[in-house]
């Protein structure tokens, strides 16, 4: 797998990559050339949602057009064409993660759906009172409160790696939490809050060790490296399109065939059955038994339009692209007195958290948006890091592959017009 590139937050920043031309991935993306209170749109947001290409906005708007049916349940032509349009989607999906099969690529709203799935279908099937499920302190909520509700449903106990004081995952305090009890480990990717990337392989191969199956929350990761969950070993992975260009409520879920076969469906209805009777029913095969109802069509079809121009975009090259930006714009805000970021763990995504002394993180992001710049700010979805940096929030820079170091200027002219006004 080729990993999230280590960004240099502490060291000079390096000579830009060559040959990867901004300026037109920009042009793919008509929402950049909004102005927002007179100013030239500078999007720094997308850890909460990336912009979408035309490719995708087309492909959505082309199923609409050419082939609006139901999938699965039609023989005529709209709904053959829906179909196939459908299942290539999901191929692209596996071929995209490098899969072993279709059948493990099941289609949910997003990632929180999909840890939800796995907490509700696996926790059913092998979470037993005093059993424990291990998870990080830097989990964004979805991977926090899914679990807590299934410990209170079974019993279990949820048990917490910390992190240390940049961040950064603790791995021998890891190691000792895993133990005969343990039943699933659960951690992000990347963490959205701080940029911090988990050592994946060394914990994925430790739990594996002591026979303990892992999911991955990968919503911050697949729109910026390459993710290989073969490579990984990983049992399972979560991820939104609306982080990685496609459209909102589609997202997926990864599960090893052999885990997904023995947990029962999460949801009942049309579509994920073999056969029902008024005494049992009997569910369809793989991924279509965690498929309930009619889905999110569209937003499939144009999710496989959306990898794809990740793809042709070069994962390598947006990784290397975001690493200098990320290095670029920490050390353009190290000369600001009185910021003080939080999370400098390396390797690191580009995510830039930050706090400002003397002003709280919502002056600052209403500020910088009359200025044009879309930044996030509050607890993003993670109070326990807020706690433990002992902050009531933080203003949130998150850099995707059409932004630049120009943009990176305008935010941080804005930062100091900002901090004047409460000099």
């Amino acid at each position: 797998m080729s990993a999230v590139v280590q960004s240099p937050i502490v060291q000079p920043v390096r000579p830009r990559p060559q040959g990867y031309d901004v300026e037109r991935l920009r042009g793919e993306f008509p929402i950049l050339a909004t102005t927002v209170h007179g100013k030239p749109l500078v999007y720094l947001d997308n850890g909460a949602t990336t912009q979408k290409p035309l490719a995708v906005i087309a492909a959505e708007k082309d199923y609409y057009e050419r082939c609006n049916a139901n999938v699965h349940r039609g023989v005529h032509a709209l709904s053959q064409r829906a179909t196939e349009a459908y299942e290539a989607a999901r191929d692209r999906v596996r071929r995209f993660i490098n899969a072993a099969s279709a059948k493990e690529i099941v289609f949910v709203r997003g990632t929180t759906e999909a840890i939800n799935l796995v907490a509700q279908c696996f926790g059913r099937a092998r979470v037993r009172s005093g059993d424990e499920i291990v998870i990080s302190a830097m989990e964004h909520h979805s991977n926090i409160v899914p679990w807590q509700l299934l410990c209170e449903q079974t019993g279990a106990v949820l048990r917490v790696v910390p992190i240390g004081d940049e961040g950064e995952f603790l791995f021998e305090a890891y190691e000792k939490l895993l133990g005969p009890r343990t039943r699933l480990v659960a951690v992000t990717h990347v963490s959205n809050a701080l940029g911090t990337v988990t050592p994946l392989r060394r914990v994925i191969d430790l739990a594996h060790r002591h026979a303990v199956p892992v999911l991955v929350d990968g919503a911050q990761a697949v729109a910026h490296a390459a993710v290989d969950v073969q490579a990984l070993d990983c049992d399972f992975y979560a991820f939104s399109g609306h982080k990685a260009h496609a459209p909102t409520g589609i997202g997926v879920l990864y599960g090893k065939e052999a885990l997904l076969e023995e947990m029962p469906p999460y949801q009942s209805g049309g579509d994920m059955i073999k056969t029902v009777t008024f005494e049992e029913s009997t569910w369809a095969d793989l991924p279509y038994k965690f498929e309930a109802g009619t889905p999110n069509i569209a937003g499939a079809i144009a999710l496989g339009a959306a990898l794809d121009f990740v793809a042709g975009a070069g994962l390598e090259a947006i990784a290397a692209h975001e690493a200098d930006l990320i290095a670029y714009a920490s050390e353009r805000v190290s000369d600001i007195r009185g910021l003080r970021i939080i999370g400098t763990a390396a390797p690191k995504a580009a995510i830039l958290s930050f706090t400002l002394d003397g002003m709280h993180a919502h002056d600052i992001g209403t500020i910088l948006d009359h200025h044009g710049v879309a930044v996030r700010t509050g607890h993003h979805c993670a109070m326990p890091v807020m706690r433990r940096f002992n902050v009531p929030a933080t203003t949130r820079a998150s850099f995707a592959l059409y932004n630049t170091r120009s943009e990176i200027d305008v935010f941080v002219e804005a930062l100091l017009k900002a901090k004047e006004l409460f000099a």
